[in-house]
């Protein structure tokens, strides 16, 4: 499988993923998450596991599983780590418990290293086997400002790893020796991020009844309060009154995520009808549409308020657009503002920004090809491979043995 990424990605990042494989030959490397659709971390391990598989490593994924109780505890814990206050009780914490239990009972938990993604499966740490593998918590959260009552919590667990893998490093927690920083990733050769063909590209506007005579701005991502729909309609309709364009909204839903369709009914209602307005609820594998729509669009937002990483901006990134995000969470890692997008921190910043695209196109030009290239250099799935398993590496071996190229 490495084969398909030669003169795709960088070539030392495949000559390192090649070399640690051979010393971690036949190892067990285990990802545990809440869903196996929706959301980031499911699309990168759809994508990640068998490419390690393919190289030897004997990789596997399980989910954890709970009830809608429970995915409402986890929603809540999602959104308190990101700063909104919320009152939590003991009893949601042991229900929390409660169900990670019930899962480590249920799951085999054994490998040589387990990876546990997010709050959700947090406790199963409680439930390793003594002498079993290193146990890392991947946390892919906005934790620059959470509420103190849900991190204490977390902490009865996040002591218990070996070490912890955060997507920037204002969200690390300094409380381990060993804490790592590896940004999330895209699959340029995925459905998502291959090239398309103009017919196909029309095929997805036509299906969904989207013109395609004028400039249109995208959004693509859960219906989330954080990812501040309702402010890029208020963005749209500020520069519709000096440039005729459509808005699209594009999201899909996530199994851990109860709050999605009540956001969406906010989000139509604050929409009113406009016939200009494309909100777009997809199944979780539309990957084709999404490309499409990515392709097609003049100008892509990504106007969130709080944000783990938003790996949508590397996505419209890659495929020459250019973006303006939020300038919270790993967005700012991603849009180097003016250069490679633009960063903003308000309604009015959005629409600015939005204009100055559409009446600029040499610099919508300019900034898509430096937007792709520094994608193609830092958010390919092989870097952050090869980052995961240097991190193996090295908990396994230390600083005493080196690997020569």
């Amino acid at each position: 499988m490495i084969e398909l990424y030669r003169g795709l990605s960088p070539a030392g990042d495949l000559v390192i993923i090649e070399k640690l494989c051979e010393h971690l030959q036949g190892r067990s490397f285990l990802h545990i998450n809440s869903t196996k659709a929706g959301g980031g971390v499911a699309e990168i391990l759809h994508r990640m596991i068998p490419f390690l598989q393919s190289l030897g490593i004997d990789a596997r994924w399980e989910i954890i599983e709970g009830d809608n109780r429970f995915f409402d505890i986890t929603k809540k814990m999602h959104n308190a780590l990101q700063g909104k206050e919320i009152e939590f009780t003991e009893e949601m914490f042991e229900y929390h418990y409660e169900i990670n239990r019930r899962n480590a009972q249920r799951l085999n938990l054994d490998a040589d290293m387990v990876f546990i993604h997010d709050p959700q499966p947090s406790a199963l740490v409680d439930f390793r086997r003594q002498g079993s593998g290193k146990w890392l918590w991947r946390c892919h959260i906005d934790l620059s400002m959470p509420a103190k009552g849900i991190c204490d919590y977390l902490m009865r667990y996040y002591e218990k790893y070996d070490a912890a893998i955060f997507s920037i490093s204002k969200f690390a927690r300094g409380r381990k020796r060993f804490e790592f920083i590896v940004p999330p990733s895209i699959d340029p050769i995925s459905e998502k991020n291959r090239e398309l063909t103009e017919e196909e590209i029309c095929s997805v506007l036509d299906k969904y009844g989207i013109p395609a005579d004028r400039p249109m701005i995208l959004q693509v991502s859960r219906f989330d309060r954080f990812k501040d729909p309702i402010g890029v309609i208020k963005a749209y309709r500020m520069v519709k009154h000096y440039n005729d364009c459509i808005l699209v909204l594009a999201g899909s839903p996530a199994t851990d995520d109860p709050e999605g369709a009540e956001v969406l009914e906010e989000v139509k209602n604050y929409a009113s009808d406009d016939p200009d307005i494309y909100i777009l609820m997809l199944p979780p594998d539309s990957n084709l549409e999404i490309n499409a729509l990515q392709r097609a669009a003049t100008v892509v937002l990504q106007k969130s308020i709080k944000e783990g990483f938003g790996l949508t901006v590397s996505e419209a990134m890659w495929k020459g657009k250019p973006v303006i995000g939020g300038a919270v969470g790993g967005i700012p890692l991603q849009i180097i503002n003016g250069i490679t997008g633009f960063l903003v921190y308000s309604v009015e910043g959005a629409a600015f920004r939005i204009r100055q695209f559409l009446n600029n196109p040499e610099m919508t030009r300019r900034m898509g090809q430096w937007g792709r290239e520094h994608v193609r250099n830092n958010f390919f799935i092989t870097r952050q491979i090869r980052d995961y398993l240097s991190i193996w590496y090295y908990l396994e071996y230390g600083e005493g043995r080196i690997i020569e190229l």
